[in-house]
């Protein structure tokens, strides 16, 4: 019996540890936010020539062009595989990139807080124990189609069915292909520098070398 209950005390302490959130896994979160808000700042006005050219198209058609705003979230849940890192990472690089300052003002942080909690769903989903790239384009999927109905209500009311369906088909194959493959992607290329060697991410990728 208190074998049993030290056996249960062991494993409690272990999902305890997983979960709790070091130093350095908020100050890697943050860097990361900064990082992907100042993505967002130069993304916000070098989308306009692409979507300048796909809402010719198809209506909607320029939801393609999401991604790059989704990836915080998806960076943030790979690397620091904590609960609460990709709602954490989104939604913080969303306020800064609000504070620099953009055509969408306060409600960026809006999208940020709706994004972020769509890959943050993912990876609760999975326990946060897998990290596969199959893992991170659905993260990325779910945080494009969450990007795609946040728009639609703020931004794009009375609109057609057509133009519905069509933009947030494209924010969540946008969401999968750049923010999920993509996040996915530049996480294996870190770990293989080095630089996430203090992170589960960066020892996988040692152990595969």
């Amino acid at each position: 019996m208190h074998a049993s209950a030290s056996t249960v005390s062991r494993s409690d302490a272990a999902v305890s540890g997983r979960s709790r959130w070091r130093i350095v896994d908020i100050v890697v979160a943050s860097v990361v936010a900064v990082a992907c808000a100042l993505l967002f700042a130069v993304w916000g006005v070098a989308y306009e020539g692409p979507s300048a050219v796909l809402k010719p198209l198809l209506p909607g058609l320029q939801g393609l062009l999401a991604g790059p705003w989704l990836i915080a979230g998806v960076l943030g849940g790979l690397i620091i595989r904590k609960p609460g890192a990709a709602l954490y990472t989104e939604l913080v690089a969303a306020t800064l990139s609000a504070l620099i300052g953009n055509q969408w003002g306060p409600l960026t942080i809006v999208s940020g807080l709706v994004q972020g909690l769509g890959a943050e769903l993912v990876f609760l989903l999975f326990f946060y124990r897998v990290f596969s790239l199959p893992v991170a384009v659905l993260a990325g999927a779910v945080a494009g189609l969450a990007c795609g109905v946040n728009d639609r209500i703020l931004w794009y009311a009375g609109v057609d069915t057509l133009f519905t369906t069509v933009y947030i088909a494209s924010t969540t194959v946008s969401g999968a292909v750049i923010a999920g493959a993509g996040a996915w992607l530049v996480v294996r290329s870190l770990a293989a520098t080095g630089a996430l060697e203090r992170f589960a991410a960066g020892r996988e990728t040692a152990r595969r070398v």
